[in-house]
């Protein structure tokens, strides 16, 4: 019989001690619930999804339905990642992550879903600072073919805008940066972003400043842990 409780690895990285771990919960669920940790940090559970697949259904639901090429930055469990794939519009999709054993994660297929993500031609892995290739440096997103231009960047990396996971983030939530990230949108493209905290006006007037439609939208789901209603934020931001 499965362990109720299991570390399956832990690495050092450039930003801390990042840990995968399995758990069983008996009475709360019957499946395997995921967990990563960055050092003392939970940064995701397969418990809490829904706020991650909303990041890709209401991203991608602002594009119109031309065959689009698309952004994911933060692997995580795959779950913002697999969701995008489920749109029939996507026709390649490169995953950001700067932490190699996450993608190694996938790639061996210790978390659920690295298999879908995996066997999808459409998917491709990219090792690398979201932040600096947000910047364009120095090919922009995609090594393979500097320059290139998408139609949509999903981003789920720090807790919000202002609580972030390494302080050197900062800089990508201002004006100048998020031009110069929009500069990797094709007209009418679009840049979604989950954050944990409600939406904040200070940072909507930041994404007006730099995309000519923002919406925030508010995504409820329920913790078991609280037993009680919990929420996180999607902005969407048309170019």
């Amino acid at each position: 019989m499965r362990p109720l409780f299991e570390q399956i690895d832990t690495r050092p990285t450039p930003i801390g001690q990042i840990t995968l771990r399995r758990r069983r919960i008996p009475g709360l669920t019957d499946d395997d619930i995921y967990e990563v940790k960055l050092g003392e940090e939970f940064l995701m559970s397969s418990l809490f999804v829904k706020a991650e697949e909303a990041l890709s259904d209401l991203g991608l639901a602002a594009l119109d339905d031309r065959p689009a090429d698309i952004v994911v930055g933060g692997l995580g469990l795959g779950y913002t990642a697999v969701a995008a794939l489920k749109h029939e519009k996507v026709r390649s999709m490169l995953v950001v992550e700067l932490l190699e054993p996450v993608i190694e994660w996938h790639q061996a297929e210790d978390v659920p879903l690295g298999a879908i993500l995996n066997a999808d031609p459409r998917n491709r892995y990219v090792q690398g600072s979201f932040f600096d290739l947000a910047k364009g440096e120095p090919t922009g997103f995609d090594p393979e073919q500097p320059g290139r231009v998408f139609d949509a960047i999903l981003l789920d990396i720090d807790h919000s805008p202002s609580a972030l996971l390494n302080a050197g983030n900062a800089s990508f939530y201002q004006p100048d940066t998020l031009a110069a990230m929009a500069g990797q949108l094709r007209d009418q493209g679009v840049f979604a972003l989950w954050s944990n905290e409600p939406p904040a006006p200070d940072f909507v007037a930041v994404l007006e400043s730099a995309f000519s439609r923002v919406e925030s939208h508010i995504i409820r789901f329920y913790n078991p842990f609280q037993n009680n209603e919990a929420t996180a934020t999607v902005y969407v931001a048309v170019k």
